[in-house]
């Protein structure tokens, strides 16, 4: 994550979200530790900007441990979640898990930023004792030789918008693509590479903007827009704002372009209360949504029964990750190995054709720090939820 929603639109995320714990004052107990727990840490955006989001992760964490627990653990070994507030602040995030990690025991560990993602690295090189995702899909992680043992436990947002020109180049060949930015790291991220693989596809990048991540005046930018007239336009780096207001205007100029997003921009609820501008909106979903029934989805049907009210992407995004870390550490002990970083790296990348439960609609693989695979879902206006256009595509490292 690297933008920032107003406080009242995390407040209204969270609610049309489900999540109604306060933002403010969130505390979690530590549990007590067994001398053969194997513990997984994190440092959580519970309030903040990004309290929203921090929440559906932390419930989703807590269902996970539960669900191995109660059917025995990993080997014999059971489960503890610890969890601090870290508000999205690097400076805490850095104190929660020297804090977390002093407990002893901490083999699994999630992070609240890419930001904290960068700066513990070096630690976690050093350490060699833990497995690290969060919720970051910054580019700059999917690499293997720097970023030892983290992982991102979907495609990285460069990955994410090849699938989206994967996508456009099937179904409209040789279209041309206008890129709206944020002006943050987050933002930037994909743009090289959305260049690079949109010309080896055919397609034109016929104009790139750029915006700072809050709503502002897009009268100018449209403009451009409307010279450019886009068969797509692809925004990355915002939430919300101020992306409506792009559509609205290009639509009222009467221009015929299709609007796209990535991850952070596709929760249902996020446009629960744009949907008519919003009709169409298209996006790259990396999971299956709470509501999304189509084929056999064990796992999913097993969230809906512990949580049966709506649940965001944000939960669905963490409770993949607590699968993944707890297949890593169960592959590990399968082979009779140690629990360091090293080994529990090795069996994460040794899943192949891995059947999710439904979480993911195709089974999947993770050869280096990504899960490169996703689907185009598009919003209905009339029945306020996103459904699929496309099928799973997989796209290469």
């Amino acid at each position: 994550m690297g933008l920032l929603p107003t406080r009242r639109k995390v407040l209204s995320f969270a609610a049309a979200s489900g999540v109604v714990l306060g933002l403010q004052g969130l505390s979690l107990p530590t549990p007590a530790l067994a001398a053969d727990d194997i513990v997984i840490g994190a440092s959580m955006p519970l309030t903040g900007v990004f309290g929203f989001a921090g929440i559906a992760v932390n419930n989703a964490f807590q269902d996970y441990v539960k669900i191995v627990n109660d059917a025995g653990g990993i080997n014999g070994h059971k489960l503890k979640y610890v969890a601090e507030d870290t508000a999205y602040a690097v400076d805490k995030s850095i104190a929660a898990f020297n804090r977390i990690t002093a407990s002893g025991n901490v083999k699994l560990y999630y992070g609240d930023s890419t930001g904290f993602a960068k700066t513990i690295n070096p630690e976690l090189t050093r350490r060699g004792d833990m497995l690290m995702a969060g919720t970051s899909f910054a580019t700059e992680l999917n690499d293997p030789k720097n970023f030892l043992y983290q992982f991102i436990s979907g495609p990285d947002y460069s990955q994410m918008i090849g699938i989206l020109l994967e996508y456009i180049a099937k179904t409209t060949p040789g279209a041309k693509i206008a890129l709206v930015n944020s002006d943050t790291e987050f933002g930037r991220d994909p743009i090289v590479a959305t260049e690079k693989r949109a010309a080896e596809l055919g397609l034109k990048v016929v104009e790139k903007i750029v915006t700072p991540p809050t709503s502002v005046d897009v009268s100018t930018e449209v403009l451009k827009l409307r010279r450019a007239n886009p068969d797509y336009t692809i925004f990355h780096g915002y939430i919300l704002a101020p992306v409506p207001e792009f559509m609205a205007q290009m639509k009222q100029l009467g221009l015929k372009s299709k609007f796209m997003g990535t991850f952070w921009s596709m929760d249902n609820a996020v446009w629960a209360n744009s949907a008519g501008v919003a009709d169409g909106y298209m996006g790259v979903m990396p999971y299956r949504y709470y509501f999304d029934t189509e084929g056999k989805s064990p796992m999913m049907e097993k969230i809906r029964q512990m949580r049966p009210e709506y649940q965001p992407i944000y939960y669905t995004q963490g409770f993949l990750t607590a699968m993944l870390m707890t297949e890593a550490v169960k592959r590990t002990l399968d082979a009779k190995k140690e629990l360091t970083a090293a080994n529990m790296k090795a069996a994460l990348n040794s899943i192949k054709d891995f059947d999710t439960g439904g979480i993911v609609g195709v089974p999947i693989s993770i050869s280096g720090n990504t899960i490169p695979v996703g689907r185009v879902y598009q919003y209905d206006g009339a029945s306020k939820r996103m459904k699929a256009v496309s099928d799973w595509i997989r796209i290469a490292k």
